[in-house]
């Protein structure tokens, strides 16, 4: 059981009723300490900081077009909801929170329904169409990542408030902490309007995403994290929206978009490796996850994963429908979603979400050791 839980001698005279009340009350607090049989790593809750990616339901309470908490959106999540989950149902960070054995699901943030328990074993701040580049998340209206840590500041006084302060101290130090963004910034913010481009060609502007993703991760050590994952940006030359706008007549991955994303990820490892030697992140571990080449390899060698449609997206014609023009009363959706790597023309399914974690936990839970 868990180290918090101290062996209580039993009287003889308990009696049946007795025990099960005990071992419900045991039972529920190893449950909300985060530490089931499965949590081998004893890590006590999951936070996620970001895009559409991993935003599980944020921007459904923003005054944002970037939203999907309708149909068919959630159309195999629990219960068929929309949830403002940008997929048909479970993220991948879903995914993570049960591969760790922390629980079923990671809830947004500004969830009006979180418990107790959800506060305890981690929530996600990110935000739908945000970036590293203040611009990009002003341009949508949507939580910008300086405002996903002052909301994480304002959760470290709620979490306090009912695990007191040294348990609320365990848990910001031993949680693990997600980042991934970005892919906004290189495709609307930078290539589909001119407040960039006219003033930065690619790798300047990506030194700029590189400088304020390290910054973010300065302020993100600063406020108590020591394990944290880097997510590197996806190959957004071949989500099927960009293939639809710029891939020409036969839609192929656009080169230019590809080019700036293995940039910015060949750019963080490097500065990832330099803040590992900053006296500010001893004891931290520090890690950049891949996730282009896993996601690259599924559109590449879609068969060999089970799916037959990886240039398309499930909801609608496939090319070019995302957030509001995939609905349920313009949209149709495609007989077989398990057969499709992309839900809608920018963001994966259920099923590819889940071979994505499946690759992460078993490629960096090593790393937490």
């Amino acid at each position: 059981m868990g180290e918090c839980c101290k062996r209580i001698p039993l009287s003889a005279s308990f009696g049946h009723r007795e025990y099960i009340v005990l071992f419900q009350v045991m039972f529920q607090l190893v449950r909300i300490l985060g530490y089931t049989s499965n949590n081998r790593t004893k890590i006590p809750a999951i936070f996620t900081f970001g895009d559409s990616i991993i935003d599980p339901g944020n921007n459904n309470h923003l005054k944002t077009l970037a939203k999907c908490n309708f149909p068919p959106y959630g159309k195999d999540f629990i219960g068929h909801q929309p949830t403002g989950r940008f997929s048909n149902g479970k993220l991948a960070t879903d995914f993570l929170v049960s591969g760790f054995g922390i629980k079923e699901l990671l809830p947004p943030y500004l969830w009006v329904h979180l418990s107790p328990e959800d506060l305890l074993t981690g929530v996600s701040f990110a935000s739908g169409a945000c970036g590293y580049d203040p611009l990009t998340s002003a341009l949508s209206n949507v939580i910008s990542m300086t405002g996903q840590l002052r909301l994480f500041g304002e959760y470290k006084e709620r979490l306090k408030a009912i695990a007191g302060e040294e348990r609320a101290e365990y848990i910001v130090s031993e949680s693990l902490y997600l980042v991934s963004t970005g892919t906004d910034d290189i495709v609307n913010t930078y290539f589909a309007t001119p407040f960039r481009n006219t003033h930065y060609d690619i790798p300047s502007y990506v030194d700029f995403l590189v400088s304020k993703a390290k910054e973010f991760l300065r302020q993100l050590r600063q406020m108590g994290a020591k394990k944290i994952w880097f997510g590197g940006i996806p190959p957004i030359g071949c989500v099927p929206s960009q293939r639809t706008l710029v891939g020409g007549i036969l839609r192929e991955c656009e080169p230019r978009r590809n080019e700036a994303a293995q940039l910015f990820n060949s750019r963080m490892q490097n500065t990832i490796s330099e803040l590992g030697n900053e006296e500010s992140f001893r004891g931290t571990i520090l890690v950049y996850i891949d996730i282009y080449n896993i996601l690259l390899d599924l559109i590449q060698r879609p068969y060999a994963y089970g799916f037959e449609e990886s240039t398309r997206g499930c909801c609608g014609t496939g090319l070019i429908e995302v957030t509001f023009l995939c609905n349920s009363i313009t949209a149709t959706t495609c007989p077989d979603e398990t057969k499709f790597v992309f839900w809608d023309s920018f963001h994966p399914t259920e099923k590819a979400y889940k071979i994505i974690a499946d690759y992460i936990l078993s490629t960096y839970t090593q790393t937490l050791s």
